[in-house]
Formats: C-alpha cells, sequence, structure tokens
C-alpha cells in the first residue's frame, strides 16, 4: 500500500480542475492528447451532459502509474449543486490537490470544499493554476489562502514571471530552476544568479515554515547546517500528511507546465493508505470496503468502493454489515472514467467498481459474513429544492417510479416523495441547477411535466405539549385491539425518542413499535404536510393487554398520541437558510449589498483585498431564485459566489 495514492481534484467552478486531471493523464502516459472541457472531449467528462454544459457533474475515477506509484485519482465536480460527488469522494480518498486560478485565488466554492476536506481530514497540496492568466498574482492567490481558508501553505515552486511571460518556476526544495518550453517540454537547471537572491530567500522561508513542526530540521536551521532536498522532503511530508502544512506549487495545466511536479509532489507530499488506514478502518487482514458510489445501468448496478483491508476477488459473496444481507461480487473493474479494465483481485488502498451488488447502497460497509465491523458511513445534506412531477401518460407512471428510484441510489441528496396534502409527485435537490439536470435524465427515460422550483421547508414544535394519552381499543369478537400510550412532545435537536416506562408495564416489542410509528409521523408535519425535525417524544405510560395488544395496535395508538401532542406543541414552519459567499468587485458592493438586505440577507464577514470586496452572508433560501441571473446584472457579471445549506430557521410569519 505503501506506493498507492488515492487522490482527488477538487476547487471552484473553472479554476482548472479536469484540464489539470487531463494534463496528469497524457504525462502519465494514459491519454495521447489533452481532452478539453469546453471542446467535450475531457476524458473525466464523459457524460453527454457534462459535454454538452461543459461543467463536471459527476466524480469520474482514473487509474495512472508514475514513478513506481499506482494514482487512484478522482476528478470532483466543482458547482454547489453537486455537492454530494465532493462529500463521497473525499470519505473514501486519503489526499487531495485543490486547484486554485491564480488570479482569483480561493473563492467561494474553494472554501467550501476546503471545509468538506477539513472534516474528513484529507491532506492537501495546493496547485496555483493559470498562471499564464492576466491579472495572475501568485503571492496574493498564497495569501488568500491563508486568509480564507486557515491554510498554512509551504511555498516549494516560486513562479518566473506571470501572466504572457510566465514560463516555469524555481523548484524551492531542490534548489532547480524548471524552464517550459512552447510544446510543454522542460528543462531544469541550476538557479542562475540573477535568482539566486530570490530562491535563497525563498528556501529559508519554507525551511522557517517547516522547522516549526519538526525539532530535526529546527536544530539543523539554527545550528547553520545544509538541509539536504531528501530530509526536506520527507520533513514537508509528514507533516502534510498530519494537517500541518499545505504544499503549495503552480503551474499552468493549459499549457502544461507544472503537471509533472505536480504528479512528483502527490508522490511524495501525500499520504498512502498505510498513513491513514488506522483513521477510517480497523486494519487487519479480513476484507473491508466502503461503498461510496451507485451508478444503475441496465444489466445491474456499479458499485464502487474502497477496500480497506484484505482482498476480493470476481465471484466472492460477501456480507454487507451495515444492512445485514449477503451480496454477491460477481465481477470487479478497475475504472478509467467510463471505460472498465476488469481485475482478478482488488487489494487493500485500491478503489475499484464491482458488478453484482443489487440492494448495497452509498455509505454501506462490506466485508465477510460473520464479521462485525461497520464502518463510519457517509452524510449529506438535506435536499433545499423541490418540484413536482408528473408522467404525461398513465403509461409512464411505471417507468418514471423506476427512473425515480434509479437518481436516488445514484445521488443521496436526490429525493422524491408523494405530497399527502395535494397528491402531488415531488422530486427535491440541492438547488436549481441540480433539479434541472435530475429533470433531463428523467425526460430520457420518461415523458413528464414539472412544476417550478420551490422551497423544501420542515415543520417543528416550539412548545411542550404535557402529557398527551391515546387509548385505541377495538372489540369486535374475538380477538379485539387494545393499547394505551401516554406520551410527551417537545422542541430538541434532531428526533431523539425517550422511554421513562419502568417496571414491564409494556412489553419492548411494543415500546419499539411506539418509536417506529413516532418517527414515521415525523415524516408529515400537520401545517402543510412537510417533513419534521427538531422534536423529542417521551414515552410517559402506557398498557398492554395480554391477548388484544399487538405491535400494530401500539403504532395506532403512538401516532394519534404523537398527532395531539404535537397540535399542543405550537407547531412552526422552518425555512431553510442558506450560506452565501460573494467576491465582488469593489464598486458594486453597495448594489450588491442592497439587493442581499431586500432578500432578508445577513452578511456575517466582510473583507476588503485587491480590489474586491470578500462576503458572507446567510439568506432564506426562498428569496434566492433566479439569483445567478440577478447577481450578473448587478455587477456586470463580474462576482464570483457560491451558496450552500446553512441551517433551518423558524419562518417569521409562520
Amino acid at each position: 500500500m505503501g506506493t498507492i495514492r488515492n487522490i482527488g481534484i477538487a476547487a471552484h467552478i473553472d479554476a482548472g480542475k479536469t484540464t489539470t486531471t487531463e494534463g496528469i493523464l497524457r504525462r502519465a502516459g494514459r491519454t495521447h492528447r489533452e481532452g478539453r472541457v469546453d471542446d467535450g472531449n475531457a476524458v473525466t467528462d464523459s457524460d453527454a451532459v457534462e459535454r454538452q454544459r461543459g461543467i463536471t457533474i459527476y466524480s469520474a475515477a482514473v487509474t495512472l502509474e508514475w514513478r513506481g506509484h499506482t494514482v487512484n485519482l478522482i476528478d470532483t465536480p466543482g458547482h454547489v449543486d453537486f455537492t454530494a460527488e465532493v462529500e463521497r469522494s473525499l470519505r473514501v480518498l486519503d489526499g487531495a490537490v485543490a486547484v486554485f486560478d491564480a488570479k482569483e485565488g480561493v473563492e467561494a466554492q474553494s472554501e467550501t470544499v476546503w471545509r468538506q476536506a477539513d472534516r474528513h481530514g484529507v491532506p492537501r497540496v495546493c496547485f496555483v493554476n493559470k498562471m499564464d492568466k492576466l491579472g495572475a498574482d501568485f503571492d496574493a492567490a498564497v495569501e488568500s489562502m491563508r486568509a480564507r481558508v486557515s491554510a498554512n501553505p509551504a511555498v516549494v515552486h516560486i513562479p518566473i514571471g506571470s501572466e504572457a511571460s510566465f514560463s516555469g518556476f524555481v523548484d524551492v526544495v531542490r534548489r532547480r530552476l524548471v524552464e517550459y518550453a512552447p510544446d510543454g517540454s522542460f528543462s531544469e537547471s541550476e538557479v542562475p544568479p540573477a535568482l539566486a537572491g530570490l530562491a535563497a530567500a525563498a528556501r529559508s522561508a519554507l525551511i522557517e515554515t517547516v522547522a516549526e513542526g519538526d525539532d530535526g530540521i529546527m536544530e539543523r536551521y539554527l545550528d547553520g547546517g545544509d538541509i539536504t532536498a531528501e530530509s526536506l522532503t520527507a520533513a514537508i511530508r509528514r507533516q502534510t500528511v498530519s494537517g500541518l502544512l499545505h504544499p503549495v506549487l503552480c503551474g499552468s495545466a493549459l499549457r502544461r507546465i507544472g503537471i509533472q511536479h505536480l504528479l512528483d509532489a502527490v508522490c511524495d507530499f501525500l499520504p498512502s493508505p498505510e498513513d491513514t488506514a488506522g483513521d477510517r478502518c480497523p486494519t487487519g487482514d479480513e476484507f473491508v470496503a466502503l461503498a461510496f458510489k451507485v451508478v444503475p445501468e441496465r444489466t445491474g448496478d456499479l458499485t464502487y468502493i474502497r477496500v480497506y483491508s484484505g482482498s476480493l476477488k470476481p465471484g466472492t459473496r460477501v456480507f454487507n454489515t451495515t444492512r445485514g444481507f449477503k451480496e454477491n461480487a460477481t465481477r470487479v473493474f478497475r475504472m478509467h472514467a467510463d471505460k472498465r479494465e476488469a481485475v482478478q483481485e482488488a487489494t487493500a488502498g485500491d478503489i475499484v467498481a464491482v458488478v453484482g451488488l443489487k440492494k448495497t447502497v452509498t455509505g454501506d460497509t462490506l466485508a465477510p459474513k460473520g464479521s462485525r465491523i461497520v464502518l463510519e458511513s457517509i452524510s449529506f445534506p438535506d435536499p433545499v429544492v423541490s418540484m413536482s412531477i408528473e408522467p404525461r401518460t398513465a403509461a409512464g407512471r411505471d417507468r418514471l417510479a423506476e427512473a425515480l428510484a434509479d437518481m436516488c441510489r445514484q445521488d443521496p441528496t436526490f429525493r422524491f416523495t408523494h405530497s399527502p396534502e395535494t397528491g402531488e409527485m415531488l422530486i427535491a435537490g440541492m438547488g436549481e441547477l441540480h433539479l434541472e439536470i435530475a429533470v433531463g435524465r428523467l425526460r430520457e427515460r420518461v415523458d413528464c411535466a414539472v412544476g417550478r422550483p420551490k422551497v423544501a421547508y420542515r415543520e417543528t414544535v416550539s412548545a411542550d405539549s404535557g402529557p398527551v394519552e391515546h387509548r385505541h381499543i377495538k372489540q369486535t369478537g374475538g380477538h379485539g385491539q387494545r393499547a394505551i400510550v401516554k406520551l410527551r412532545v417537545e422542541p430538541a435537536e434532531g428526533f431523539q425518542f425517550e422511554d421513562e416506562i419502568r417496571g414491564g408495564a409494556v412489553r419492548r416489542q411494543y415500546i419499539a413499535a411506539v418509536e417506529r410509528a413516532c418517527r414515521e409521523s415525523m415524516q408529515c408535519g400537520p401545517l402543510q404536510g412537510y417533513p419534521m425535525m427538531g422534536a423529542k417524544v417521551t414515552l410517559l405510560d402506557g398498557e398492554e393487554h395480554d391477548v388484544d395488544s399487538s405491535d400494530m395496535a401500539f403504532e395506532i395508538a403512538a401516532r394519534e398520541a404523537f398527532r395531539k401532542a404535537v397540535a399542543l406543541a405550537t407547531p412552526r414552519m422552518l425555512e431553510p437558510v442558506m450560506r452565501l459567499t460573494l467576491a465582488v468587485p469593489e464598486e458594486h458592493f453597495g448594489r450588491v449589498s442592497a439587493d442581499l438586505s431586500s432578500r432578508g440577507g445577513v452578511i456575517t464577514e466582510s473583507e476588503a483585498a485587491d480590489g474586491r470586496r470578500l462576503v458572507t452572508a446567510t439568506v432564506p433560501l426562498a428569496r434566492m431564485f433566479g439569483y445567478a441571473n440577478d447577481i450578473r446584472g448587478l455587477t456586470r457579471g463580474r462576482a464570483g459566489w457560491s451558496m450552500e445549506p446553512e441551517r433551518y430557521d423558524l419562518m417569521k410569519d409562520s
């Protein structure tokens, strides 16, 4: 496992992730020419919709060899609506390359991705891309990493020139000048006298940064001894793996500058599965894997897994320890975007796709029968936007249901439900673009009509109901139905259930039935039928009958008691509040601020930097539909922005 690198490429949209990935594949010999996002021929943007729109929607896995290392690489989306693809990728990766635009530095979605990586403890190497772009500023980009995401940059490349004059860089660790020709070839040489002072100052600064977390480097630095490239590389790697440092490189993926050295940095600085195994999975010889993505196909699901220990061969019977059933892993593939390479064994550290798993979903653990290992699953935010959908013909209803089920298996942030109030079928997702893409997918399989996007509200309780009892007693001859339930409902975090019955007055199986009924009742609130959140149910008392009681009787009694208690607990509507991140030219800030205020937004952070205003605000989602067009008009198309779910708040008029 020491020569395996499982890495992701992540960044703000248009920072050059996919172009960087294409350059890596070309340099590693996996392709003969770089694809272009704009041309619709990028390897990792193999989906027709991705090529049509020129954006990455689905994470794509590729495998390549470099310097004796096997690199499993995942290119992730940059648009926040597809954050689930980034979330599940980071859950199974050991390291990441964060790509930044040399002019823009840390952008809105960059912050989101960085926080996700922090949450999963994923070490990062930073690549300042587009150094040939008009307005490129390497130092400002590095400073934005410190200021906006609290990074600790360890600058290992110093660019030579910028914009049209950008031609290469000084490798600070090895003290070498790397110069590129127009065809993408490069040469290395000693640092010339004209750059010697700059290179020496940069190396001293790098050593000081590294020495803060390495006693050996600190001792040699204070003694004035020479620090070799090998010892400095090893020290940088140790601190990168532990999350203390973030090595920073520079280049231009479009002009092939710096790609080879980025690959070297992946091997030199980012962790192997051995370095991270203990953090996510018990070590051992037993096969353990996590399913992190499911792609429905006509011939059966293609399930992507990360193997954490042991090995998996085609034809192996495995056990889903999360849900408790057996599965057959009939075939195993190493993926290269949409192309497959059959393998005879997947071992610890591998990321592969499996055919034959019929019921396994994202976040499930696979292991041998009898294993008790259940890995931490993958959590996803709840959808915040919904719309109605209906097949245009009665014959299309079954096809639509099948297509919706497939999409839910593939995308954990996509949901569909039936509204009990209106009888409508509703689909829900992370934003307008997310649902637009989803509807396009559905229409490939069935002709359907959709409504306008609307907010996915929630309901809650805001007071203590006090004790509420319901007596479900029916006697019609023979066995009857008898269950008495007394409970209380009050505000809480999430859903909580507490049993206060003592002395065995009600059997455990009936208490479980009460909890199950209350959980199910949370799916439909009393005000407008939206799902409920933020409630604690306390079972205070109950009564059963030796003959007439049953699970069903207690479920009925619990539902009615819950319904009455919620009505007494002052039910309220909740609305999703979004975290909006903006980078706005200073001259447009006044208009943008006034517009946010008119939408009920509250600016929580505002910082001036390089003629721009960096803004963080919270704003109700209901006031943000069509914001992409509005912000474009307010700033003449010069603002960058990203929006993600922050929390649910009580609606002021509910």
